[in-house]
């Protein structure tokens, strides 16, 4: 938390470029773990083995997300924007509660996925469903007092912003 116990939130701007870097490094967290699945399953597209990429990528997510919610409060994307994820009255954030987070920001996408199956949407009308859907549940926070989303307000998690960290000055040479 921020020092002399002044809490500071982040701006919902500052939480979406956060999660534009933090889908950028989730590439990076899959990438090894499909690797070895499409080499196991000799790059596959029956159906069942689409649906296993579905659970690997569930499951190698989820462990990346709990894990980092739970050691330090922040992923590498959060770190570089100085976002901390802290559960108030608790000295960190328990497993249980981080992966109930984590289920919880599915919310982001899975209503969107549900219509895309429902209406048959594909490609550019499935990624328009999806984009929808993450701007609907960003606006959760305009009605937040903290402009926390849901999935915080839900958990009873805050994600905090952090202070700057202070300017090295350079020593000035005689």
């Amino acid at each position: 938390m921020p020092p002399n116990n002044v809490t500071t939130f982040p701006t919902v701007k500052r939480r979406l470029v956060s999660m534009v870097y933090e889908f950028l490094l989730a590439f990076a967290v899959l990438f090894l773990p499909f690797l070895i699945f499409e080499m196991i399953t000799g790059a596959s597209h029956a159906p069942l083995i689409e649906h296993l990429r579905q659970v690997l990528c569930f499951v190698v997510l989820g462990v990346y997300f709990v894990h980092q919610w739970t050691r330090e409060g922040q992923t590498l994307a959060m770190r570089t924007w100085r976002l901390k994820l802290v559960h108030p009255g608790h000295d960190r954030v328990a497993p249980r509660v981080a992966m109930l987070r984590y289920l919880l920001c599915w919310l982001w996408v899975l209503p969107a996925v549900i219509v895309c199956g429902v209406f048959g949407l594909q490609h550019w009308q499935a990624l328009g469903a999806v984009l929808a859907g993450v701007l609907l549940w960003s606006l959760t926070a305009l009605f937040d007092k903290e402009r926390q989303f849901l999935h915080d307000r839900l958990t009873g998690t805050r994600l905090v912003q952090l202070p700057a960290p202070p300017k090295k000055h350079k020593p000035v040479a005689p």
